[in-house]
């Protein structure tokens, strides 16, 4: 049951509109970055947390994580180019475990049921995904006319944590790196290597904080979180 979580921290505001790295924006008074990290250090299973960081920022992130005693961070990777290349960069810098999980430092939201669930299926098959079904109608379109309308039964949102064994996601972000392939997310560089990636069922909070309107959606989950904690 037991994990490390690799959390890539080295994004920027623009989609956010911000000046700084939007991890560093504050959800009543403390940064974004700081409830992700809380999840993973209240859980129990969580053995490791590192991260990967801007080399300018690094000062900055460890005197919060110092500040709030999160005391499961075990190391820092620079942060690259892209995602891609932090990811790639912490698991290079962890030491070999078991499970691995990516997480989003952007999704303060996440489910400790669904993180159980995916290191499970993980540790069981592979590799493991967090996922929420698409609800709205979708539809292909081509030259602004629309060719398609897809089943949406089959379609899935694709969230993180993402799960795999150690050997198997290193074994892929290297494969990826050394042939110049980038994917969108961690599953998608298992999935060249033709292995098979499960799907978990997470929580339609489990959004990331990518655009203003999702920090006002973020204010609101937490909001509701304080009140059921309050009953």
């Amino acid at each position: 049951m037991n994990y490390t979580v690799v959390l890539p921290a080295a994004g920027s505001g623009k989609r956010m509109k911000a000046d700084k790295n939007k991890l560093l924006l504050e959800l009543f008074g403390k940064p974004i970055f700081l409830y992700t990290l809380e999840v993973f250090q209240r859980d129990p299973n969580c053995d490791a947390i590192w991260l990967a960081v801007k080399e300018h920022e690094r000062e900055l992130i460890e005197d919060y994580v110092t500040r709030y005693n999160i005391t499961k961070v075990q190391g820092y990777a620079a942060g690259g180019m892209e995602r891609q290349d932090s990811v790639r960069a912490c698991l290079e810098a962890i030491p070999p475990c078991g499970v691995v999980l990516v997480h989003d430092a952007a999704r303060p939201f996440i489910d400790r049921e669904v993180i159980e669930r995916l290191v499970k299926t993980a540790q069981a098959s592979g590799a493991a995904i967090a996922g929420v079904p698409v609800k709205d109608t979708i539809k292909k379109v081509e030259n602004g006319i629309i060719s398609e309308t897809v089943d949406r039964n089959q379609l899935w949102m694709i969230q993180t944590p993402q799960a795999f064994r150690y050997s198997l996601i290193l074994k892929a972000a290297q494969a990826a790196h050394n042939d110049g392939f980038m994917g969108t997310d961690e599953a998608m560089l298992v999935e060249r290597l033709n292995y098979p990636v499960a799907i978990v069922e997470s929580t339609y909070e489990n959004i990331k904080m990518t655009t203003p309107d999702d920090l006002i959606y973020g204010k609101a989950i937490l909001e509701s979180r304080l009140q059921e904690e309050q009953k």
